[in-house]
């Protein structure tokens, strides 16, 4: 027996597309990480990029259960002096939804040195309308 090692030839990208109205934030970013990632497919192989296109539509729909709402903050440092900053969930959610939406997905995938292709696959869009309508093989989620 000999163990099957996938080609680049073999690897096959599909899109699929996520509608993010009225669900749960942690539960949407965890299947669509596992689709840029490639999990879903038979020939998975960690060290290879195997994963799909994501596109997620209605990101300002998302629901954070609890009081994350109220509660959760992002924090971020840029390395100088002065330089922390924190932004509240809400306050996020009213100027870029899709921000919170790609955070949370980042947060869920490996970080080596496919993170940053596999990220460029995600596409969020705030709205319904995106620009690969044709795209999709008739499967929505």
């Amino acid at each position: 027996m000999k163990t099957y090692q996938p080609k680049a030839k073999d690897i096959k990208r599909t899109w699929h597309l996520f509608d993010a109205k009225g669900k749960v934030l942690g539960r949407l970013a965890t299947e669509a990480a596992k689709f840029l990632i490639g999990k879903h497919k038979v020939i998975y192989t960690p060290h290879l990029d195997m994963g799909d296109y994501v596109v997620i539509i209605n990101a300002k729909d998302i629901v954070l259960t609890g009081a994350k709402m109220a509660n959760k903050v992002y924090q971020s440092h840029s390395g100088h002096p002065g330089g922390f900053k924190e932004v509240k969930v809400q306050k996020m959610m009213d100027e870029m939804p899709t921000r919170i939406i790609e955070k949370a997905i980042y947060g869920m995938i490996p970080t080596n040195r496919l993170t940053a292709k596999r990220m460029a696959r995600l596409k969020v869009y705030e709205g319904s309308e995106h620009p690969y309508e044709n795209r999709f093989l008739g499967e929505n989620k």
